[in-house]
């Protein structure tokens, strides 16, 4: 009867330590848990002033005075707009040169296709290779 009493007690002794184990874990769990939502919180905290400093950069009026003070651009004068009339003609277009490359690549030479009255390409067999 001694010895099942000194088993039960060593097995309560190692089951109370492997909850104590479980439950330290745990805890470490969640303060790994924590840790990584308050990173994430400052990751989206320096996204959104990014974005905001980017629409403050992007505005058109701040583009436009960065360009007016430094690029050295003058205004459209009336004179330079024209008329279609004073456009010229359209260029006469080439006549069509033979390509020697398209008739490598045509497709009926490619013998996936027989032409009608031809004997189709003889079929291969890959090789094996060992």
């Amino acid at each position: 009867m001694r010895f099942i009493n000194i088993l039960v007690i060593a097995v309560l002794i190692l089951s109370a330590s492997f909850v104590y184990k479980i439950k330290f874990d745990s805890t470490l769990q969640a303060e790994k848990i924590a840790k990584l939502g308050g990173e994430l919180r400052r990751e989206r905290d320096a996204t959104a002033r990014l974005r905001a400093e980017w629409a403050r950069l992007d505005t058109p009026d701040r583009i436009q005075g960065l360009a007016e003070r430094h690029l050295k651009l003058k205004a459209i004068l009336p004179t330079q707009i024209d008329t279609f009339d004073a456009l010229p003609e359209r260029p006469v277009p080439l006549p069509a040169v033979a390509d020697p490359i398209a008739n490598i690549i045509a497709p009926d030479t490619t013998g996936s296709i027989a032409k009608p009255g031809q004997k189709p390409a003889p079929k291969t067999t890959p090789k094996k290779v060992p």
